[in-house]
């Protein structure tokens, strides 16, 4: 169980609590994984997600090329999913997740 688990569990479920915590922490942290996504060319839409107004929405295959299909396909396999209903359910939680995790708009440090 990952360090986030408890807290995102009651958000976006148990099961997608685990991968959304998963992709945290191989990007070493909330600030890693919004740095990445900013830098894949999601960075106004990460923006509102840490940002104190409405969550733009993200589309699976943004988040594919964005992670990138390895990184997918290694955390669907650890799952037992498929890599797209991984993807379209990630495209649901993340937004929710990130924007919990990073309350009053401010990434907390490592």
């Amino acid at each position: 169980m990952g360090m986030f688990d408890g807290i995102l569990g009651g958000i976006v479920g148990a099961e997608m609590a685990t991968a959304v915590n998963h992709l945290i922490e191989q990007h070493g942290g909330i600030g890693g994984i919004v740095s990445e996504l900013q830098q894949k060319g999601l960075g106004e839409t990460v923006k509102s997600w840490v940002g104190t107004g409405p969550n733009r929405p993200v589309g699976a295959e943004q988040l594919h090329q964005a992670l990138g299909a390895g990184a997918i396909a290694q955390l669907a396999a650890k799952m037992g999913v498929n890599p797209q209903d991984l993807l379209s359910k990630l495209a649901q939680a993340l937004p929710t997740a990130i924007d919990s995790l990073t309350p009053g708009g401010v990434v907390p440090k490592p």
